[in-house]
């Protein structure tokens, strides 16, 4: 047996449906923001114990398996994998609930990839992963932050609450599509239990537990099948932003500035990493939505002019093609 599930494990195997396809959710109890909307979510109906992991318990509603822990959720590497040697089902996709920090102090209800594509071999990841990796970005993230937003008008959570994507950063290691859902961004507003009930209904509704159709179910995609790559711009991508709340728009991996460095070098070219980080955070979009056609989306103003050719050149020669507002409607 391998060494993670050396641990504590139930007789569930005999109750899992042969190589079943589930949605793992992934809540923390040292994380006030994580087991907040944890808990409000166990509180609506369908749910019911389900295995062991190690010491980790899980309750099981419909193909949603909510898995909960005492530990950091950026350093909880292959849980996915994990699941998948201990019961046989396979996951599908990773949903992690959690906290977020800005400087800004700021309230806000977050959405984002992970992964470090960005880092060099020799650098160590600040938060989990590990350097030039990232997972594959969960389908969910574009049309989740829609219903996210109508979810928090109607709860009367905004405008004291920001909703925004975050740009792809930190761990922990996984293979599946996965996303972070968080609440931010001090210890007042982690335990808020109207943002914990909004981050609730939303993995509720997005998931379909409320007996609706999921939202952002990429093989229920009606043809519209341009996907955002955000490259350029800030921590909240405020001009990729723009694009995602007006239109139907499904969102891959979001590539802030500061994960593509860049060094001019004069006649030696551009160094940096910025290459290695566009092509990973495009293999793994491309891997996320099978037949979709990804479009380059550049924050143009957060690019010098030397910057910018660099990048355009680069997705030229790796044949992405590059989008304008227009082109995702």
């Amino acid at each position: 047996m391998p060494w993670f599930l050396t641990g504590r494990l139930t007789s569930f195997r005999s109750l899992t449906f042969s190589r079943n396809m589930v949605t793992l959710v992934v809540a923390t109890t040292i994380d006030p923001a994580s087991i907040g909307p944890a808990s409000a979510l166990l509180s609506m109906p369908g749910w019911h114990p389900g295995p062991f992991l190690q010491d980790m318990a899980s309750f099981v509603n419909k193909d949603v398996r909510l898995l909960k822990h005492d530990y950091s959720n950026v350093r909880e590497d292959h849980l996915d994998k994990r699941w998948e040697a201990a019961t046989g089902e396979v996951v599908d996709e990773v949903i992690f609930l959690s906290r977020h920090t800005a400087a800004s102090n700021r309230p806000a209800l977050t959405i984002h990839p992970i992964g470090v594509p960005h880092l060099r071999e020799d650098e160590v990841p600040p938060a989990g992963g590990k350097p030039g990796w990232a997972a594959p970005p969960n389908a969910r993230m574009g049309p989740w932050l829609r219903l996210l937003k109508g979810i928090a008008e109607s709860h009367n959570l905004t405008p004291e609450f920001e909703v925004t994507l975050e740009a792809t950063h930190h761990g922990p290691l996984t293979d599946s599509p996965t996303m972070f859902v968080e609440i931010g961004s001090t210890e007042e507003y982690w335990k808020r239990q109207d943002a914990a009930q909004a981050i609730a209904l939303l993995v509720w509704k997005g998931l379909g537990l409320d007996g609706g159709i999921p939202v952002g179910d990429w093989r229920r995609n009606n043809g519209k099948n341009k996907i955002l790559l955000g490259v350029g711009g800030g921590h909240y991508v405020p001009r990729h932003m723009d694009i995602i709340l007006k239109d139907d728009v499904w969102v891959g991996h979001l590539l802030s500035s500061y994960s593509l460095p860049m060094e001019d070098n004069g006649e030696a070219g551009v160094g940096g990493t910025w290459r290695e980080a566009i092509k990973v955070a495009y293999e793994v979009t491309k891997e996320a939505f099978p037949g979709g056609e990804i479009l380059a989306h550049l924050d143009q103003k957060s690019f010098k002019s030397w910057q910018k050719n660099a990048i355009l050149g680069f997705l030229k020669e790796k044949n992405i093609n590059v989008g304008k507002p227009q082109d995702f409607r």
